[in-house]
């Protein structure tokens, strides 16, 4: 029998809602992005995200339910998104989640955010078979993970400082290019000249898949202090940033497919859309022999549809009590299995 999950995100800028059939797949979902709100700071602001989500949740969930031709009858358990993020946009979501599970009779349980990140390769056709190796890419997460499983997650390597979209975001910054970092330096960088400057590529000389990235970001502070910022200028040192970040990951990719003698490699966050990556990886991962998965590029930043789904494999944790405490830091690998 088909199970109906309701699916809230609400662990930063992105306020999202979907709902997700077991038998039937996604059967659809609604985003409302506050780039707008949070450009003119040049970063998120998380009172006003908190704020944010609070005003459009309700509205997203009307939206995909008529949408769907669904009503609350028909929604078997809600998932929320339980952490980790920001701790106000969490309470946000999940007081919403709770309230509609009470007023709708229904069960709830709250979701890990990276997780929904990547399971979410399986809303695809095909979907990514177990064991795999995951690369998670965000504004506040870069790790590599052996995933056997559900829940069962052996962390490989991860940042010791910025995340790759957090270096995104600050390089950007510096550029004078505004926010999201990651895509205003993706289309810059495509008229940028790549052998003008050269930018370190942190720690692959060392064993290991262990990420840094403040020290990137910096060469490319350096950079911009040393020239007259002209269009091409700018252009250039996106360009060497970019390639940079991106050399660096496939890099620990291919250490990480070589040491798991794992041949599946599933890709997920935000920067996970940038298509130099995507090329880049495609190429190693040919010469591999391995199969590399991502989701449809509006599933790689924040959404309620990987909620949705996540929350489907773990609905058999929800439960009726009202009460909810969010974790705004909490490691995946401290999951249990399914």
């Amino acid at each position: 029998m088909s199970v109906r999950i309701l699916g809230i995100e609400t662990s930063c800028d992105d306020t999202g809602v979907a709902i997700y059939d077991t038998e039937a797949g996604l059967l659809g979902h609604a985003l409302y992005s506050q780039i707008a709100t949070h450009q003119e700071y040049g970063g998120v602001v998380p009172e006003l995200a908190a704020r944010d989500h609070i005003r459009k949740v309700i509205p997203l969930v009307d939206a995909v339910l008529a949408k769907t031709q669904c009503d609350r009858t028909h929604i078997d358990g809600i998932a929320y998104t339980c952490g980790p993020g920001l701790a106000g946009a969490l309470l946000a979501g999940s007081a919403v989640a709770k309230g509609l599970a009470f007023a709708w009779d229904v069960p709830a349980v709250g979701v890990h955010h990276m997780e929904g990140h990547m399971l979410a390769p399986m809303l695809e056709n095909p979907a990514p078979e177990f064991p795999f190796v995951a690369l998670l890419v965000s504004g506040g997460h870069t790790l590599l993970a052996e995933v056997k499983g559900i829940g069962q997650y052996r962390i490989l390597g991860q940042t010791l400082d910025d995340a790759v979209g957090e270096a995104f975001d600050k390089t950007a910054k510096i550029l004078g290019l505004g926010y999201p970092g990651g895509p205003a330096i993706s289309k810059v960088a495509e008229l940028g000249d790549p052998t003008r400057f050269k930018f370190p590529r942190p720690m692959i000389d060392r064993p290991g898949m262990t990420f840094s990235f403040s020290g990137l970001k910096t060469a490319a502070l350096n950079t911009v202090n040393k020239h007259e910022l002209d269009q091409q200028t700018i252009a250039d040192i996106a360009c060497a940033f970019q390639d940079a970040a991106v050399e660096t990951l496939v890099i620990k990719c291919k250490r990480a497919l070589q040491e798991t003698h794992i041949n599946r490699l599933v890709v997920a966050g935000g920067v996970g859309a940038n298509r130099h990556l995507r090329k880049e990886l495609q190429t190693m991962c040919d010469k591999q022999r391995a199969a590399l998965f991502f989701p449809r590029i509006e599933f790689c930043t924040d959404n309620g549809a990987m909620i949705a789904l996540a929350g489907a494999f773990r609905m058999h944790q929800a439960s009726d009590d009202l009460s909810f405490q969010v974790k705004p830091r909490w490691p995946i690998d401290t999951l249990l299995p399914v």
